[in-house]
């Protein structure tokens, strides 16, 4: 069972407020606890805590967080303390630095991934990451 239809409790943080489908939104927002987005995003998030991109998202900009999963869309840079998890349905395109992703069967990562160790000092390994095109080439 995911973030996104989960009821109740969430382990890393307690629920401080969410953004609905048909919310249109630009500029930067700074959470103090777990937050879900579900619309259309033009900006900055900042958390530190679990930021959830929901399936109606639509999010372009920068999100700085602890645990970000994604299940809609989201375009541009995006960074995590701890794990960024892309659901079925989530799609990132632009660049992931964290030090553990989780991509289920289904979701996107069209862009750079880079593995932070959680060791401050350490080089990140950086993994170029390309979507799978529908038809094979011959």
């Amino acid at each position: 069972m995911s973030l996104l239809d989960r009821k109740g409790s969430v382990p890393s943080g307690e629920w401080i407020g969410f953004l609905d489908k048909g919310v249109t939104l630009e500029g930067k927002i700074e959470l103090a606890g777990t937050f879900r987005v579900d619309c259309h995003l033009k900006g900055t998030i900042v958390s530190n805590s679990t930021v959830v991109i929901g399936e109606n998202a639509r999010v372009e900009g920068e999100i700085n967080g602890n645990h970000v999963v994604v299940g809609g869309r989201f375009e541009g840079v995006l960074a995590a303390k701890g794990k960024v998890e892309i659901l079925a349905k989530g799609v990132i395109r632009g660049e992931v630095r964290a030090p553990c992703l989780v991509i289920e069967a289904g979701g996107i990562l069209d862009g750079r991934c880079h593995m932070t160790n959680v060791e401050e000092g350490k080089q990140p390994l950086t993994i170029p990451i390309r979507a799978a095109s529908a038809t094979p080439t011959s």
